[in-house]
């Protein structure tokens, strides 16, 4: 994956986590009914994602992670 691509992921990502972490902190409102979308799941996975594209930015800038 380029750097573009990588980066570009990065950013999507992060600006997921930052809105489902702060609609998944407001409280519910009961008069509209139950909240049909997982918030806190999606920013966890996106936060999973997160950390994999950090490791790709280092892998990147010529270090090894792995074996």
């Amino acid at each position: 994956m380029s750097w573009t691509a990588t980066l570009v992921s990065l950013a999507a990502a992060l600006a997921i986590a930052t809105f489902c972490g702060w609609r998944g902190a407001q409280a519910p409102n009961l008069i509209r009914g139950p909240r049909l979308v997982p918030y806190r799941l999606i920013m966890v996975l996106s936060s999973a994602w997160i950390m994999l594209m950090l490791v790709h930015v280092v892998n990147l800038l010529g270090f090894t992670t792995g074996r």
